[in-house]
């Protein structure tokens, strides 16, 4: 249907006032038009003038039935007048007025740029996996993946313990990771061994021991992932004659990680 009166620009309005410098006179000019007179409420020394007795207006002209002095204070509402704003009244918004995208719900906050997320620090991938119990043999002098094959958990489905042994994480952050191995040689106690983390496959932290059997080494990093191409892998090296891991119920060779926070 036709809209009837002054159609808003936007959806916060206001009325509009006007504020008058008075004079010993009756004819004063309004900021906006006017049909008549009952469109302004008019008010002189704060009190409200009754429109057609105190006075008419028509188009822009406003006519006192009495002037007014250069001492009194007066101004004007105009009533069928809304002007627009960009400040929305308090309270007035609420989640149907917004355009945010996710999902809403007691464990999520609106960002900046109207997504809904999940706050940092609630949670994020975690997995332990570990070597095939017993003995599992590897070439001497050669850097070598470690076979995690025993996934004990993984939250995120982020690690594969079949064919890469390798650690996906699908939420980027900072993670803390641990590879742990034991080594060792049924014929030689004089060798050494290195057990790395490799990141998008590239060692990038590394620990050594000599002169011992088993050789039990443990790295821990902190590392960070992207959250989508970056993966991890535990390797190892030793120059002993026909090294082995050696896996028990423990944990002797195991792989872990877990998401601490966000980038």
């Amino acid at each position: 249907m036709p809209f009837i009166g002054n159609q808003p620009a936007l959806s916060y309005t206001s009325f509009a006032k006007q504020d008058f410098t008075t004079s010993a006179t009756t004819s004063y000019t309004l900021d906006n038009p006017v049909a008549n007179e009952n469109e302004i409420a008019l008010f002189i020394n704060f009190v409200r003038q009754e429109p057609t007795t105190a006075y008419t207006a028509s188009g822009t002209s406003l006519t006192l039935t009495s002037a007014t002095s250069g001492s009194d204070d007066m101004y004007c509402v105009f009533l069928g007048k809304a002007v627009q704003t960009v400040i929305p009244p308090s309270g007035s918004v609420g989640l149907s007025q917004l355009s945010a995208t996710g999902t809403k719900s007691s464990s999520t906050f609106l960002r900046g740029d109207n997504t809904f997320d999940t706050p940092s620090g609630e949670s994020g991938p975690a997995f332990y996996a570990k070597a095939t119990e017993g003995d599992t043999s590897f070439t001497s002098a050669t850097v070598v993946k470690i076979p995690f094959t025993q996934e004990q958990f993984d939250t995120d489905n982020c690690y594969d313990p079949t064919t890469n042994y390798r650690f996906t994480p699908t939420k980027a952050g900072y993670y803390l990771i641990t590879v742990t191995a034991e080594i060792r040689s049924n014929t030689d106690t004089s060798g050494q061994a290195n057990v790395y983390l490799y990141k998008n496959g590239s060692s990038i932290a590394t620990n050594l021991l000599k002169a011992d059997d088993p050789l039990n080494m443990e790295l821990t990093h902190i590392v960070s992932a992207n959250g989508s191409s970056d993966y991890f892998e535990g390797y190892a090296y030793s120059n002993m004659t026909s090294p082995f891991f050696n896996e028990t119920t423990d944990g002797d060779c195991r792989f872990e990680g877990v998401w601490l926070r966000g980038l």
